[in-house]
């Protein structure tokens, strides 16, 4: 924490005729004079006034609570803009710091955390760009916190695709790029295909399709991506991983193959590398590669157990600009 700069970190009151009249009152001033605005250590106060070093301590808190000595903190110096400064330096990204009082359990969390990416997309997204947005949990918080901000020819494309053998996925999906839509009054493009394929060799033949090559072309276009990170080790578990999209097989393939995390249902370890893995050819979303072309990639994150899974995607260069609780962002700078 800092002290705001004036004529220097303290101000100090002119001296009234009171002070002059009290004795304990003009040592008091002038105790706060050195120290505060000429930066002299507390014992060499007390040999110039002549008292002990614990007397010149008592002065100085005498003049804060009188009234002498006035503090203002400045708000672009706390903990959160220091932490923000020391993961943006550290990995070369944006960082917003979500301040949290530590009492939030793992819901309130992604409130908090959702609330205010909604807020920041307000000022991110403007006319003729083109959004890409992924599904999940997250996705799902950050659609409903978002407020109309008008654009003109924009258009929001899904990321990959949301059917499993379980459910088609296409009303979840359809919620979030909907809402997307509605608040930035874009167009919508839907991936109409599963979050993954049985074959690789079936992805191949469907990229092929002249509607599926449609909406690959236009996630190429993306100036923005905007998506959370799944994780399987997380208290609110993601939705890759309690939808019915893996098989109990291919979940401890992942866990085996020291899988961290995911982005769009593409796989990454500790080092954000996804080529090993071999149901990420089998998946939908955009590979890494690609994804590290779009010029802004907007990670939303809250909750400690996606702890391991922000920094592979970080060691990965994934994530452009990150929005992130206070608490994960500490854990995170400590690793």
């Amino acid at each position: 924490m800092q002290i705001s700069p004036g004529n220097g970190p303290y101000k100090l009151p002119n001296p009234d005729t009171s002070v002059h009249t009290n004795p304990k009152a003009k040592d008091a001033l002038r105790a706060a004079q050195l120290y505060y605005l000429q930066d002299i250590k507390m014992e060499v106060i007390a040999r110039e006034l002549g008292v002990s070093r614990s007397t010149v301590s008592r002065l100085l808190a005498h003049a804060k609570r009188t009234g002498m000595v006035s503090v203002k903190i400045n708000p672009s110096a706390n903990l959160s803009a220091l932490v923000s400064n020391q993961l943006a330096e550290k990995y070369g990204i944006n960082v917003h710091l979500v301040p949290t009082d530590g009492s939030m359990d793992d819901t309130e969390l992604l409130q908090r955390v959702s609330a205010h990416a909604a807020y920041l997309l307000g000022t991110i997204v403007s006319s003729s760009m083109t959004i890409g947005v992924a599904w999940g949990q997250t996705m799902q918080a950050v659609s409903a916190a978002l407020t109309g901000h008008p654009t003109h020819d924009s258009v929001v494309v899904q990321l990959n695709g949301a059917a499993n053998p379980v459910s088609s996925g296409v009303r979840y999906a359809s919620e979030i790029l909907t809402r997307f839509g509605q608040a930035f009054t874009a167009r919508t493009e839907q991936f109409p295909v599963p979050a993954f394929f049985d074959k690789a060799s079936t992805r191949e033949a469907m990229w092929q399709e002249t509607s599926i090559h449609r909406v690959l072309n236009i996630q190429r276009e993306m100036n923005l991506a905007v998506f959370s990170l799944g994780a399987a080790n997380s208290n609110l578990a993601s939705q890759v991983y309690r939808g019915g999209y893996l098989s109990k097989a291919e979940t401890r393939q992942l866990s085996e193959m020291g899988v961290v995390g995911d982005v769009a249902t593409v796989f990454f370890d500790k080092n954000g590398d996804d080529a090993h893995i071999e149901i990420n050819a089998r998946a939908t979303g955009p590979t890494l590669a690609e994804l590290r072309k779009v010029p802004r990639r907007f990670c939303v994150v809250s909750g400690r157990g996606k702890l391991q899974a922000v920094r592979g995607a970080l060691n990965g260069k994934l994530i452009t600009e990150l929005v992130i609780d206070e608490g994960t962002a500490l854990a995170l700078l400590d690793g």
